[in-house]
């Protein structure tokens, strides 16, 4: 069952599968800035919210609070912005108009697709955008033949993106010709040789996914303990700055917002 909480220009929805005591309503109630608890199964009128099929990373966060405040049985929740037309601006890709909002609208009735054998890698490649090279296209139609039958379209977009010059970095990492001579090194390690030469304040870089340089002194205002309740203390902590960070993650608790960051 889904419940709604009414705030200002906002509905919070949250999804249970069984009832909630009174005073877990009210645990909620409060964690929703004092938002009001609807007695409707239904609420009418028109509200931009996320697509039904994406868990967003916001309801990720917000159930995790809830199973700290001892609330178990939350399984999503949601945010409804009143938009008063059908044809409200909003992010096509994320979020959808709804003309209501029920108890479907966490439910998905989407029949999975049935799987696709590609018989022609190089149309594929081309219809889909995959930018495979030759080369790859003939490894491809190798390991096609010694399996004995033909690649699922799964497979052949699974193995585009995980051999892409952004995950692999073929061409950075590659030999480095100009005018006809081999160069020394490749364009990636003169890129990181910038970081050698000059490290200045530089933490860390080009691991991980992110990079980090040296932060002011800085004071935190936190738990003296993480493994048990504690009072809040004041303390001093050598900080470091992110310059760059990409999650990938989708979704995440540590990039708030939809998508790779």
């Amino acid at each position: 069952m889904i419940i709604f909480f009414k705030a200002p220009a906002k509905v919070y929805a949250a999804e249970t599968p069984s009832l909630l005591s009174v005073q877990e309503l009210e645990k909620l109630t409060w964690l929703f800035g004092g938002a009001k608890l609807r007695k409707e199964a239904e609420l009418k009128g028109y509200f931009c919210g996320p697509r039904k099929e994406m868990i967003t990373p916001w309801s990720t966060n917000a159930v995790e609070i809830t199973q700290n405040m001892g609330i178990k049985n939350i399984r999503r929740i949601e945010e409804f912005f009143e938009v008063g037309i059908p044809d409200a601006a909003h992010d096509k890709m994320l979020q959808v108009i709804y003309s209501s909002l029920n108890q479907e609208i966490f439910a998905v009735h989407s029949a999975p697709e049935p799987v696709f054998e590609i018989g022609n890698i190089e149309e594929y490649n081309a219809k889909e955008g995959l930018a495979l090279n030759d080369e790859e296209i003939e490894f491809l139609k190798h390991v096609s033949a010694e399996l004995g039958r033909k690649l699922t379209d799964s497979e052949i977009f699974g193995f585009s993106q995980v051999n892409s010059e952004h995950c692999r970095h073929k061409i950075f990492n590659g030999k480095f010709i100009l005018n006809g001579i081999e160069q020394e090194q490749s364009l990636f390690e003169l890129i990181k040789k910038t970081a050698k030469v000059n490290p200045n304040f530089l933490v860390s870089a080009y691991k991980d996914n992110v990079a980090f340089i040296q932060g002011p002194l800085a004071k935190q205002f936190a738990p003296a303990r993480a493994d048990v309740p504690s009072y809040f203390v004041e303390k001093d902590f050598q900080s470091v700055l992110s310059l760059k960070a990409e999650t990938h993650n989708f979704p995440t608790t540590v990039e708030p917002f939809n998508g790779a960051a």
